[in-house]
């Protein structure tokens, strides 16, 4: 089963091999609702960041909960809170991707930094054509996250400092891995 909000992204996801034995579903994390219960839930690509308030997050949670099975395990990362992301974007030059009819410049700009939060532009040139979009992502500490974990009923099995499973590092992991459970 796939899940994403994107028809968009639900569309490249249906291209890639193997994409035949996966049932694919637009929806928000939010709010899917099925009748089935699954052994492994993955929520990747810092997914999680874009959840801005503890109610989506708590949603999310709520959902991945009502979807488990008995044994069942959640697995989803976020940024380490503990890097200066934005001064690491900031000084990212622009990334050029060699295309067939073209170059493609991509280039991110830090629009504002509070708190928890990062808002950043990003653009995409080629030719003469640029699109640009805005977004905000949270960089909740460990902490935070472990107890909004707690009140949705789920409870952490494991943390670790990236997939590999290294053991977690708050001044030096880039990543913070929650493996979580049911309460039971």
């Amino acid at each position: 089963m796939g899940v994403d909000p994107s028809p968009a992204m639900l569309s490249v996801a249906k291209i890639k091999p193997h994409a035949e034995r996966v049932d694919w579903v637009e929806s928000s994390a939010q709010h899917y609702k099925s009748h089935r219960r699954f052994d492994l839930i993955v929520m990747t690509g810092h997914a999680f960041q874009v959840l801005l308030t503890d109610n989506d997050i708590l949603a999310v949670l709520k959902t991945m909960h009502d979807h488990l099975n008995e044994q069942g395990k959640v697995a989803f990362e976020t940024r380490n809170p503990k890097i200066d992301w934005a001064a690491e974007w900031a000084s990212r030059p622009p990334l050029v991707h060699m295309l067939p009819n073209g170059n493609l410049a991509e280039s991110l700009e830090i629009t504002r930094q509070d708190s928890e939060f990062i808002s950043f532009r990003t653009s995409h040139s080629c030719r003469n054509l640029t699109l640009t979009t805005s977004s905000t992502l949270r960089f909740p500490s460990r902490e935070v996250v472990e107890a909004l974990i707690a009140r949705s009923g789920l409870v952490v099995r494991s943390v670790f400092g990236d997939w590999d499973a290294r053991q977690f590092n708050a001044s030096l992991s880039r990543e913070i891995i929650f493996i979580v459970g049911l309460g039971r």
